[in-house]
């Protein structure tokens, strides 16, 4: 497994931390990735706060899932090969769910904002976020004018992460992986995601490859960013501050 190894001290002063999101479509290892990269990152002396977009930065999460087991018949759980889960929330499409999502989405936006900024100046060296409000914006229908701009409107509104992963997969290996949506949907939702990329300028996309090599490939993305970082930012930029080896 890839890790990372500390060189030199951390500055704690941290008046903004390094973020580092995760996104892509469901069962395209993201969780897989973020838990090496927590790893590493800790194992290396930082303080990192992990944040799920679900339990940490949506507005009212618990309700709205609620609501899509309620109303959309939506089934609980996560699902597993061999046991699949058949959801039905973000693949809904219609015109008064799309309304809905605008409005919820630009609440979405602003608490994701208040999080980041909470944080900032508390001793946390790197923020790592489970999904961001990409992940959201990836529901709309990026070829329809308004939407496409109003998406474009949101993602300036969060912060800029310094590292934004989008995990790139073929969509019927990640419905194997994860069963929940069906693959008509999953390569729909790919699309958007790549869709975004184009339009946001600064998502990593990173292609499909073998688990370790996705590893390092993370891992060394998230070391050219933090080697970036200025002392203004938090974490003194020190060529050589991280360094990635295989274990």
């Amino acid at each position: 497994m890839a890790r990372l190894q500390l060189i030199s001290p951390c500055v704690r002063a941290v008046e903004r931390p390094c973020l580092i999101t995760f996104s892509g479509i469901d069962g395209s290892g993201k969780t897989t990735q973020i838990d090496r990269l927590v790893d590493s990152l800790e194992a290396a002396g930082m303080r990192v706060c992990l944040l799920t977009f679900w339990n940490d930065m949506a507005v009212l999460g618990s309700v709205r899932e609620t609501m899509s087991h309620t109303l959309f018949k939506s089934q609980k759980g996560v699902g597993a090969p061999g046991k699949p889960v058949e959801r039905r929330d973000k693949n809904v499409r219609s015109w008064y769910m799309t309304v809905f999502r605008l409005c919820l989405y630009l609440f979405d936006a602003i608490h994701v904002r208040l999080q980041v900024i909470r944080l900032s100046g508390r001793g946390v060296d790197v923020i790592v976020c489970d999904r961001y409000l990409y992940d959201e914006l990836a529901n709309l229908n990026l070829q329809n004018r308004i939407e496409r701009r109003y998406a474009e409107l949101l993602a300036r509104a969060v912060p800029r992460p310094d590292v934004a992963f989008l995990l790139d997969a073929d969509p019927e290996h990640a419905r194997s992986r994860k069963p929940e949506y069906p693959v008509r949907f999953l390569r729909l939702n790919r699309a958007a995601y790549l869709d975004l990329a184009d339009l946001t300028g600064h998502l990593s996309i990173v292609p499909p490859m073998s688990i370790p090599q996705m590893t390092r490939f993370v891992i060394n993305k998230a070391d050219l960013a933090i080697q970036s970082r200025s002392p203004e930012d938090g974490i003194r930029k020190h060529s050589g501050y991280l360094t990635a080896t295989n274990r």
